[in-house]
């Protein structure tokens, strides 16, 4: 830039500058191109991806979340629709891949509008109204319900798309029962902690042999061989402080002259050991679960007194068993009472494979439960992680809202015939923007004919004279290349999974058409150091540090 002939120099040397419709343009050829890779994934006939990151490790998932977390990516308007998929997942727990679908589709509908000279804020006010009117109708339509055979059928439904699919029947019972034992009642409203389902992972076996635990499964072992491997009806304290002698905060000496002392030093601290265990015998415990450490002396003398412990504990799992068996966390030894235990009908040390853990279970009822996962390699074990993971939270979903949507594309081809209504009440070139934004909708029923390798021309027109009879329950059946009622088929989903696609979908898409100007400055290069003895020539220039003060070149 210059003025009166004198250069002004505004940007740092080497900085990109991107503006106006090329700017608008490169963001919205980012976000498509992320849509359209994991499109392919969308519905239960979707395919997986192969993930392998830097250091070779492999991941096969078809879960959206999954895979746009493992991706590395450098453009900023790929990394905010990858955003929205992580704010799916955190606040609906599924819908992570239809999310960026139609975000995709938005943009790419925008764009066809702005090559017909629509302005950018024009698009943007017509998605905003599109947005909110489609939340209203969502509302309006969206089914109550929370009995046991929809939580199953909401269950099934997410798991359709996942490897566990040939076990969805006995998976989505065990999910269904787990929610609903932690669900709990808080001023006058259900909520569903899912911190308190614990998942453990272990390989061997199949699918089929993944339990439901009522109780908590602490991976430890034993602190002592000796101590008992079962306990019934026991008696649980969870305990924070460490059981064994603390070390003084003071350095002191001891003079020791002979023998003896060293017998009567060594007595004193084995009767304050004792006095600690003594402490928990008398007060009934007959179970201890230490946060801390469990000192050896101590662990003999529980083990005489046919008492079972364990140590270093993590507190979330202290959490747990608090919750599973009323046991209160007792902070200082000297407040033991009675009044601090929890109950539980069997506490038992058991070994899964190669690996030992401690099940606290049979307990009157438990608001924390874990369900043990099995499978045949580490990759499957890991996919049915994430697959429980999307059934227990569309399940929690439901238990909490109480309201259901028809799957299968359903829905959003309802919506899109409403929002086509509602376009024709508006006048001038916002309405163009709102049929965009109803023709985006339609990316997730024509996406699902694609990937079950159906015609989607076909498809979509039987969709369309379906819902043109009023049919608006009806979706694609993926197993008979027809269009079927989903409520009655069980083909459900929850309501605040396809609010918070509407929401986060339309916001990250007029998020990105806002953006007329990308100024990315150049990455940073730390200086070299001069090469450390014994460092082999290794300066800190070499850490791959640079790059965080701006954003990549486009």
């Amino acid at each position: 830039m210059s003025l009166s002939g004198i250069p002004v120099l505004i940007l740092e040397k080497d900085t990109k500058r991107t503006h106006g419709r090329n700017a608008l343009q490169s963001n919205i050829m980012a976000a498509t191109a992320i849509a359209e890779m994991v499109r392919s994934s969308l519905g239960p006939r979707g395919m997986d991806k192969m993930l392998v990151d830097s250091i070779g490790d492999v991941t096969i998932t078809n879960d959206g979340a999954e895979i746009l977390k493992k991706i590395e990516v450098r453009h900023p308007a790929a990394k905010i629709i990858i955003q929205a998929s992580k704010t799916q997942d955190d606040e609906a727990g599924d819908g992570t891949t239809t999310v960026v679908v139609v975000a995709g589709e938005l943009l790419k509908q925008a764009q066809l509008l702005l090559e017909k000279g629509i302005h950018p804020s024009i698009i943007i006010k017509g998605y905003r109204l599109a947005a909110e009117e489609a939340l209203k109708y969502l509302n309006e339509i969206a089914i109550e319900a929370k009995d046991d055979k929809t939580l199953m059928n909401v269950a099934k439904t997410t798991m359709n798309s996942k490897i566990i699919s040939g076990f969805k029947d006995y998976l989505a019972k065990l999910v269904v029962d787990a929610v609903k034992q932690v669900a709990e009642e808080v001023d006058g409203t259900i909520k569903v902690d899912l911190n308190f389902i614990k998942i453990i992972k272990k390989e061997g076996e199949d699918i089929s042999s993944t339990q439901l635990v009522k109780g908590v499964v602490v991976d430890k072992e034993l602190k002592n061989d000796n101590m008992p491997k079962l306990i019934r009806d026991a008696k649980i304290a969870i305990v924070n402080p460490a059981i064994k002698l603390e070390k003084t905060e003071l350095d002191a000496n001891i003079r020791i002259s002979s023998p003896e002392d060293i017998i009567a030093f060594k007595q004193k601290e084995e009767e304050l050991v004792r006095n600690m265990v003594e402490k928990i015998k008398a007060i009934g415990a007959s179970v201890i679960l230490c946060q801390r450490e469990i000192d050896d002396l101590a662990a003999g003398m529980m083990a005489k007194y046919n008492i079972m412990g364990v140590q270093n504990v993590a507190k979330r799992d202290l959490q747990r068993i608090s919750k599973a068996t009323g046991a209160k966390l007792i902070n200082n030894l000297d407040d033991l009472s009675d009044e601090y235990l929890g109950s539980a009908g069997i506490v038992e040390a058991r070994q899964i494979a190669d690996s030992k853990y401690i099940f606290v279970e049979d307990c009157k009822n438990p608001k924390a439960v874990t369900i043990v996962l099995r499978g045949g390699t580490e990759h499957v074990v890991n996919e049915v992680d994430r697959s429980i993971h999307d059934a227990l939270a569309v399940v929690r979903d439901v238990v909490e809202d109480g309201k259901v949507v028809p799957g299968g594309g359903a829905v959003e081809m309802a919506l899109a015939r409403h929002i086509e209504e509602y376009a024709d009440k508006l006048s001038g070139k916002v309405q163009h923007a709102v049929r965009a934004f109803a023709k985006s909708l339609e990316i997730v029923p024509r996406t699902l004919a694609e990937n079950a390798g159906l015609d989607p021309i076909d498809m979509m027109a039987k969709l369309h004279s379906a819902h043109e009879e009023g049919k608006k329950t009806y979706g694609v059946d993926l197993y008979k290349a027809t269009t079927k009622d989903m409520v009655k088929a069980g083909v459900l989903e929850p309501l605040r999974v396809k609010t918070q696609v509407i929401k986060s979908a339309s916001e990250v898409a007029q998020l990105i058409l806002r953006i007329d100007d990308v100024i990315a400055a150049k990455k940073r290069e730390m200086p070299k150091g001069p090469a450390g003895p014994g460092m082999g020539g290794m300066g800190m220039g070499g850490m791959g540090m640079g790059g965080m003060g701006g954003m990549p070149p486009m």
